[in-house]
This record gives structure tokens, C-alpha cells and sequence, in this order.
């Protein structure tokens, strides 16, 4: 609701309404000011200009005026009160389309051969084509209206379910193009869109929905028809099996499309039938009909808080405003900072070690070992050592990860660390670069050794170990150190170790489908018990349908039951 006053135009006009409450802040005023001059009804009326001092005229009515007129700029600001349009433009850059098809009997019509079911699928991979971005939803309905895929800039998830489209995976048979359009404009309020396309593919149209359409048009939407079917039509055969003739109502088609302020077009080979609806080109067709943005009323109301605040000072005795405009005056105009004073200890550590993980993923190792060093807490010391082990400093790290577990004993990623430095540091390899992350301090966001990092990739320690845990295991066994000189046997060694490490992800994926982690052991064997009952739960996970066909029929007939609940009974 609205009111237009001339140039002015109040968004929320009941808030007027409140105006009526000043009357009775008078009459509250004016008993408040005799309860506060108690002798002028204890003195007589001819004795009290000479007995009682009479406060100036101006004095008496200045704080009832604040008052009123604060009261009235302030309902006025609360009724959005607005002297312009501003364009706001489409929040996902194009007009939005529902495309509603109808999937009653009347598809399997073979008068626009194959079917026009077939070549309905045809039209709608061209217009989700030609979106581009644009945002698309899919309805498909017969006696009743169901949502195929809400509106999207995915037009590709869209045309996932268009195989599926069937008129077997609609609950009811029939045609209610009227419940159509009404779903239609839901799903267009849904998503918050002022204006959008709406296209119905179908042969035949009731008056119920001319009158839906025009509905549609009265609330933004533009609805227009492409026509399925011939003139001649064909038989079909409904569910019930009953057998009946249908053709295309061109005629009753084009009065729909009319109602709906948009266009209609009868299915022809190419795109002709699609562009001469605007449809082909989101962008140009908003553009031609003005609709590129929404011009939307700017609420105003704000302009109005400045001279509520004045006369807020106003209202502050022994001219207290007047130091408040003052002070305000001298103050330096400067953009704020938050204040640590009121830091707590546990707040500050969490920052240094917050600013250690963004050293460390810079490559500054040194920087971040030197913020980790400042926090005395078995995260600072794990995330210290994996700076130092990052930069070779074998010795120190190890350091580092034993002051994590005097904090924190039986911390599995500092004793898979540290087992893997220490094995790094009998072998002395030369140092690489690695992909560990650091721990995110506070217990938030912490980065475990094989975990996955933001680049989707597993983290490991800083000096991966080579081959097995398992010292017993003498293929897996840690290869001879090579001569620091030794440049070819450097590489034939960082290969072997690469390679070793891609037989165990390979042998991990073929027990339990997981990645490894390079800082753990390899998980036991599996039992024979737990191998058949791992076969049993795949092959019963094989056995869960996932065609569309079949999961769009459960979807459309569970909210048809849904609604049939809903509904009131006669």
C-alpha cells in the first residue's frame, strides 16, 4: 500500500494512523503541568498573578513543541516518505523465465511428429541454451502443477530432468494450465523477482486461465503461449483409458497470451516460433520492454533523523546541547578502530597464531615460526614445528613437536610429525616443498595432517617418510641417503620415494576406497567378516534407483498427497 501526494509519495502510509495520538499527549501534557503547580488549585484565581510567579510564554510552550514536532517527523520518517524513483537492476543480470510444460496425456499426441512431448524437449533445450546466465526454473503439470527445478543461473542442472519428462511421472492426468500460471508466479515471488517471463508449452487453454493470466500481468509477470499441436490434432489415449481428440486452439491460445500481456506462437521447425516471443535474447527482451532494472520508490525517511537529532539536544536542560554540538564539532572526523584494551589473552594469542597461518601460507616459514613462538599452547608449538621442518630445521622442529606433547600428550598429529621428521633426519634429505598446512590456533579450523586444505589437495607432514611404517617391511625400507653432490641420485631417490608413496594410496583405495595420509600407518587388513560385509553394502548402494524419471514420479506424488491433505474438506 501507498499514498501519492504530488511529488511526495509516503511507502508506508499507516503510519499516519499514529498522528491521532497527539491529542492525547496534549491532554497528558496539560495534566502533568497542573500535578507540577499544585498551589494554583490551593489559591484562588484572582490572588495568583500576585502571589505566584507566571513562567514566560515562551518557556511554557517550547517543550511541548519539541516534543510534538519530534513526534511528527518521526511518524513521517517511519511512513517512508519518497520524492524519486531509483532503478534497481535485476539481481541476476537478465530476466527471469518459468517455463511451464504440460505433461497431461494430450503430450504423447503424435500431430507434431514424433510427439509433441518430443519436440517440446527440443524447444526447451533452446531456450535453456540461449539463457546465458540468466536465471530459468522448470514446471511440468497436468491436472496439477509441480516444480521440476526452481529458478537457477544453472541451466544445465536444468536440462538434466528433460529425458524424465514424462507423463507417467505426473500423479494425476488432466490439464489445469491455470494452476500452472499460479505456480509459475509463486516460484517468481519465492526468489523475490518483481517481473519475470512465464511460457507455456501446451495445445489448449479454459478461461480459468485467461483469468490467471491476467493475473500474472497485473503482478509484473508477462505470460506467453507456444502452441503444441496442429489444427487437425490427433487421438490420444488418457490414463483411465479412455480415448480422446486434441488439437491445437490457436484461437484460445493467443486470447491467453493477450491476457497475459505477452505474445503467442504456434511450434514450427527452428527458432522463429521462439524469437518471435522475445525469449531467445533475455537481456534484449527486458530492454524492450523496459523491464532491464525495476524501478522501485527510495524511502527517504533517513533525511529526516538529522533534524530529530537537533531537536533532541534541544530537549537537554542547562544547555547541555549546545556542549554536545560542540564537542561533536572538535572531534576528529577519522575512520574507527576496533580498541584492544579489552582484549582478553586468549583473544590475542588466537590473532598471533591467525597471523602465523597467513606467514605460512605466503611461504614466510621464518615470519610465521616467529608469531607461533609467541603463544605458549600445543597448537603454537605443532604449528612452529612444521615452519621449521618446512625450512629444514630438523632438530627444532622435533623441539618444537615435544613441547606440543608436554602440553598436550598423545596429540596424534605432533606424534606423527615428529615421527616422520625424525625419520627425515636419519635419512637427511635434502629439503623440498611440501603441502602441510598449519593448525588454525583456538581449536577453530584446526589443519590436520592429511586433511584437506583449501586447494582441495591432502596436507602431510613437512618430511613425508618413505614407504610403509612398518620397519620389518624390507621393500618399504627408507633408501640409502644420497652424497649431498649427487645430483642424479638426489632425483632417482625423491622418484622412488614418490612412487612408493603412489603404491600405498593405490593398495588404501583398493581396501577402503580412502586416500591415505602420508603421516599414518596404513589401516589393518580387512577381515573376512568385514570385506563381505563391505560387498553387501556396495552392491545394495548399486541397487538405490538413480534415474530422474523415477525420482521426479515419488517427488511430484508426495506433494500431491501433501497437497490433498492440505486441502479443506466440503
Amino acid at each position: 500500500m501507498s499514498l501519492e501526494l504530488g511529488a511526495l509519495h509516503l511507502l508506508r502510509p499507516q503510519w499516519l494512523w499514529a498522528l491521532l495520538a497527539l491529542p492525547l499527549l496534549a491532554w497528558w501534557w496539560t495534566r502533568a503541568s497542573r500535578a507540577r503547580e499544585p498551589w494554583r488549585d490551593a489559591i484562588d484565581a484572582h490572588l495568583q498573578p500576585h502571589l505566584l510567579e507566571a513562567p514566560a510564554r515562551s518557556r511554557r510552550w517550547a517543550g511541548p513543541a519539541l516534543v510534538a514536532a519530534s513526534f511528527v517527523l518521526s511518524v513521517i520518517a517511519l511512513a517512508g516518505p519518497s520524492l524519486r524513483e531509483v532503478e534497481r537492476p535485476l539481481a541476476q543480470g537478465g530476466t527471469p523465465l518459468v517455463i511451464a510444460v504440460d505433461l497431461s496425456s494430450a503430450a504423447l499426441a503424435p500431430d507434431l511428429p514424433p510427439s509433441r512431448l518430443a519436440q517440446a524437449r527440443g524447444e526447451i533445450t533452446r531456450l535453456l541454451e540461449a539463457r546465458d546466465g540468466a536465471p530459468v526454473a522448470l514446471i511440468a503439470y497436468a491436472d496439477d502443477a509441480f516444480t521440476v527445478a526452481p529458478l537457477t543461473e544453472d541451466a544445465a542442472n536444468v536440462a538434466l530432468f528433460l529425458d524424465a519428462l514424462a507423463p507417467e511421472v505426473m500423479p494425476v492426468d488432466g490439464r489445469n494450465t491455470a494452476r500452472a500460471i499460479e505456480h509459475a508466479v509463486e516460484l517468481l515471488r519465492r526468489a523475490d523477482q518483481t517481473s519475470g517471463d512465464i511460457v507455456l508449452l501446451t495445445g489448449e487453454a479454459d478461461p480459468a486461465a485467461r483469468d490467471a493470466a491476467a493475473a500474472a500481468a497485473q503482478a509484473g509477470h508477462r505470460v506467453s503461449v507456444l502452441g503444441l499441436g496442429s489444427p487437425t490434432g490427433a487421438l490420444v489415449r488418457t490414463r483411465d483409458g479412455a480415448v480422446r481428440a486434441v488439437r491445437l486452439e490457436a484461437d484460445a491460445l493467443r486470447g491467453l497470451a493477450r491476457a497475459g500481456d505477452g505474445e503467442f506462437a504456434a511450434l514450427q521447425p527452428g527458432d522463429a516460433d521462439l524469437r518471435s516471443l522475445g525469449l531467445l535474447d533475455p537481456g534484449r527482451a527486458a530492454d524492450a520492454r523496459g523491464e532491464g532494472g525495476t524501478r522501485v520508490r527510495e524511502d527517504q525517511g533517513y533525511w529526516l533523523l538529522p533534524p530529530l537529532m537537533l531537536l533532541g539536544l534541544l530537549a537537554l536542560r542547562h544547555r547541555a546541547g549546545l556542549a554536545v554540538l560542540v564537542l561533536f564539532a572538535v572531534l576528529p572526523w577519522s575512520p574507527a578502530h576496533a580498541v584492544q584494551w579489552w582484549e582478553r589473552p586468549d583473544q590475542a594469542a588466537h590473532e598471533r597464531i591467525e597471523a602465523g597461518n597467513e606467514a605460512y601460507r605466503r611461504g614466510e616459514f621464518d615470519a610465521a615460526a616467529a608469531l607461533y613462538r609467541s603463544v605458549d599452547s600445543a597448537d603454537a608449538h605443532y604449528n612452529r614445528g612444521n615452519a621449521l621442518a618446512r625450512q629444514g630445521q630438523y632438530r627444532e622442529a622435533i623441539t618444537a613437536y615435544d613441547a606440543a606433547l608436554a602440553r598436550e600428550p598423545g596429540m596424534p598429529d605432533a606424534i606423527a610429525n615428529r615421527r616422520a621428521v625424525a625419520a627425515a633426519l636419519k635419512r637427511k634429505p635434502p629439503p623440498g616443498p611440501k603441502s602441510d598446512k598449519p593448525k588454525q590456533g583456538s581449536g577453530e579450523g584446526e589443519k590436520k595432517p592429511g586433511s584437506k586444505g583449501p586447494a582441495g589437495q591432502a596436507d602431510s607432514p613437512p618430511p613425508e617418510p618413505s614407504g610403509d611404517a612398518d620397519p620389518q617391511n624390507s621393500k618399504n625400507k627408507p633408501q640409502p641417503s644420497p652424497k649431498p653432490d649427487d645430483a642424479s641420485a638426489r632425483d632417482r631417490q625423491r622418484e622412488a620415494d614418490a612412487a612408493q608413496r603412489e603404491r600405498m594410496r593405490r593398495a588404501m583405495q583398493q581396501q577402503g576406497g580412502e586416500k591415505p595420509r602420508p603421516d599414518q600407518a596404513p589401516p589393518p587388513a580387512e577381515t573376512p567378516a568385514q570385506r563381505e560385509r563391505r560387498i553387501a553394502n556396495e552392491a545394495w548402494l548399486r541397487r538405490v534407483p538413480d534415474e530422474p524419471g523415477g525420482l521426479l514420479r515419488a517427488k511430484f506424488r508426495l506433494e500431491h498427497e501433501r497437497r490433498q491433505q492440505q486441502e479443506p474438506t466440503p
